[in-house]
């Protein structure tokens, strides 16, 4: 238990240059760039999921958020919103990074958010033939209250997030080691449905959970072998940090609400399923 516990806070302690470094990058894109996505999102029209699921990629901790209250307003339509809560990256583009990730790995799992955001985006609004209905709501940037203390300067804001993270990441760290040390990788595998048909749709559910933790579960444990890189993308594609807490919030169609949670969920499941099929028949 011992060495356990040395290692893995001396493997977080390992993280923090490169966490530091990647939020205080991330910082400043946001505080950078958050007017104008606001912006474009919101003339974006037809070509919504197009510019959503692009800008959803982008490391930004309140664009989601935005997006929300956005949509809360019928700025933007269901589908851009939907295109924008699957491409969110939330956490996991940091840790990837600092955890120094193949590169082709990193942008292979943002490709596929993007797309598949995009795709769907595009379907859903497809189908339910929105036009552009819009009002001139003056909107409250969520983000302010709900997650990344966007109010003060960049450095104060990354050391902030990478403390939080890190303390994070060493407690899963934690559990996960101790797991494999006393169960095996092999058990821990079986408990998260590995290389079966249903583990999408268990990463996914994990992925739902309104918090930047989901993203780290599902990052860390792909990193650690438990989850294959399938069922890890259906769980980060479900996954929008606290947008969807927002949106029970600030929208007060819970009909409207539930479709589109049931909508994220089945996407990224299906999607899980999908990719195995293929691995198994190729």
């Amino acid at each position: 238990m011992k060495e356990i516990i040395i290692d893995t806070l001396i493997d977080g302690l390992k993280l923090l240059p490169f966490l530091f470094i990647t939020f205080l990058i991330m910082e400043y894109i946001e505080h950078k760039f958050s007017k104008k996505s606001k912006n474009k999102i919101t003339r974006a029209g037809k070509y919504g999921p197009f510019i959503g699921s692009i800008l959803g990629a982008v490391p930004q901790c309140g664009f989601s958020v935005m997006a929300t209250n956005l949509y809360a307003t019928r700025i933007i339509t269901v589908g851009t919103l939907i295109s924008i809560y699957l491409s969110t990256s939330d956490e996991m583009l940091p840790i990837l990074i600092s955890e120094k990730a193949p590169i082709d790995i990193i942008l292979k799992i943002i490709l596929i958010k993007v797309l598949v955001g995009m795709i769907c985006g595009f379907l859903i609004d497809l189908i339910l033939n929105k036009g552009k209905k819009k009002k001139a709501y003056e909107i409250k940037d969520f983000c302010l209250e709900n997650h990344c203390d966007c109010e003060h300067g960049i450095v104060k804001s990354a050391v902030k997030h990478t403390i939080s993270i890190l303390l994070f990441i060493i407690v899963i760290s934690f559990v996960l080691n101790i797991g494999i040390e006393y169960l095996g990788e092999d058990k821990i595998g079986k408990l998260f449905l590995k290389d079966t048909l249903f583990s999408p749709f268990l990463s996914s559910l994990i992925g739902l959970i309104p918090n930047c933790g989901a993203s780290v579960v599902l990052t860390e444990l792909y990193l650690k072998g438990v989850v294959s890189l399938s069922s890890c993308v259906s769980g980060l594609l479900t996954g929008s940090g606290v947008a969807l807490l927002v949106l029970f919030k600030v929208n007060k169609n819970i009909k409207d609400n539930i479709k589109i949670l049931i909508t994220i969920y089945l996407t990224g499941s299906l999607f899980g399923v999908l990719v195995n099929i293929i691995k198994m028949v190729f």
